[in-house]
């Protein structure tokens, strides 16, 4: 059996007291897009930053490529980002620094390259997400679409192995939404990359996805191919389809991005 990217085995997570994550079991294989549905609050992004070692659970174990990385230690966790890229909600730029210095932040975290090998890797990255010859622009004067495609090619700056996308459409409009979606598609072939979504955004969901997982009650209570799941009437499905799931719990994660209204204008 071929050895998960990554695998959240009996995760549990609990803030100030109140369970989040009870029990999450999910294994994600080589390549594919494995989108995460959720009510907004559901615990989605905590499973995210977990995978990451953002978070550390309470219980159960993370691994990657196999390895048990529970317990790895902050120096060993930043060597192992090198390997993902981290599409925040809100594309968490840094106002006061360039386009062309938010793509390079993470080679310079992590590279010893010369000036001329960053800025060629910046340039090719900003040209992935269809933003070619935008370096010397600050984010101010960015759009909201541009800003999320922005914090896409900062994600990819490194060629990860694991691309993971926070609410990647939040804050966009239709045309927008289409346009992250197929962005997702094409850099998961370019890259041969394995990419996790969160998202409660449906259409976004069956448009990308190769495997989708419904969290629901700190746990994975229906997972399945996307292609089977769209015409499935599991009733987890229906009811988060149908709108009856709950939207805010009685718990809130401190660590979360503040939502931004953007659109592309």
């Amino acid at each position: 059996m071929t050895v998960p990217v990554i695998a959240l085995e009996k995760v549990e997570k609990a803030f100030h007291g109140v369970p989040v994550l009870r029990g999450v079991d999910l294994a994600l294989k080589h390549g594919e897009t494995c989108t995460i549905l959720g009510g907004s609050g559901s615990g989605k992004s905590v499973c995210l930053k977990h995978m990451i070692g953002l978070l550390r659970p309470d219980a159960g174990r993370v691994r990657v490529d196999g390895d048990d990385v529970t317990m790895l230690s902050e120096e060993g966790w930043v060597a192992l980002r090198r390997n993902f890229g981290f599409v925040f909600q809100g594309a968490a730029l840094f106002d006061s620094l360039s386009v062309l210095e938010n793509v390079a932040y993470p080679i310079r975290e992590h590279m010893d390259w010369p000036e001329e090998r960053v800025r060629a890797q910046v340039a090719s990255s900003l040209e992935s997400v269809g933003l070619e010859g935008i370096e010397k622009l600050m984010p101010a004067e960015l759009s909201g679409g541009m800003r999320k495609r922005v914090g896409v090619a900062r994600a990819i700056a490194l060629s990860p192995r694991v691309i993971l996308y926070d609410e990647p459409t939040t804050g966009l409009d239709p045309a927008n939404s289409r346009r992250i979606g197929g962005l997702i598609q094409k850099l998961q072939h370019e890259l041969d990359a394995t990419s996790v979504v969160v998202t409660h955004d449906m259409d976004l969901c069956f448009e990308i996805s190769d495997r989708v997982a419904l969290l629901r009650d700190g746990a994975i209570v229906l997972e399945g191919e996307a292609s089977a799941l769209r015409d499935r009437k599991a009733p987890e499905l229906q009811r988060f389809l149908e709108g009856s799931e709950p939207l805010l719990p009685a718990w809130s994660d401190p660590d979360r991005n503040t939502q931004e209204n953007e659109s592309d204008g």
